[in-house]
């Protein structure tokens, strides 16, 4: 009785360390599907929820990061699914999620991020999550496939039209392509 209170005090501790170490990056991501923070928050906990339950198999994988993904996007697929409306762009910038740049991440140095996010908004949900995936969160080809469940052929197609949309966006492209603004 005692082995398993341990192996699953071990366990939670496990599940812990991996949910400290990825919340900021998490939140991010919901944030960008969602685009308000109290609806990131739930997903990244309905995300956990749901992880945690298959912690002992997913903890024990190469990557539980990309199970976690996948959940992510299928929890908000779902949401989606109900027809639960989602306003991205945040009505103050109280609502962003603090985020520092990564070195070279051009999108994340744009002074004007309301600008961004106004313009995620405007794409359909599954250009915007292959955008968010392979653009903003710098996954493959084939892992943003995995993560949104479809063909690496459907990802191209959403993430191509998606980024025509954006670049269509009047000084966007500009904003982003100068890392600033004018």
């Amino acid at each position: 009785m005692g082995d398993r209170k341990q192996a699953r005090a071990a366990r939670d501790e496990e599940f812990q360390s991996f949910l400290v170490g990825r919340w900021p990056r998490l939140m991010r991501t919901a944030f960008l599907l969602t685009g308000q923070r109290h609806a990131a928050e739930d997903l990244v906990q309905t995300t956990l929820e749901q992880v945690y339950v298959a912690w002992r198999r997913v903890g024990s994988t190469d990557d539980p990061d990309t199970y976690v993904r996948r959940v992510m996007i299928n929890a908000h697929a779902r949401k989606h699914r109900r027809r639960l409306k989602e306003f991205l762009a945040p009505r103050s910038d109280s609502d962003l999620v603090p985020e520092r740049p990564d070195s070279g991440d051009r999108i994340a140095q744009a002074d004007d991020r309301s600008a961004l996010l106004k313009a995620l908004a405007q794409l359909p949900p599954r250009q915007r999550e292959a955008v968010v995936l392979r653009y903003w969160e710098d996954l493959s080809e084939s892992r943003t496939a995995e993560a949104m469940g479809c063909s690496v052929g459907a990802v191209k197609s959403n993430a191509a039209k998606g980024i025509a949309k954006l670049r269509a966006i009047p000084g966007l492209a500009e904003m982003v392509t100068q890392g600033g603004r004018k």
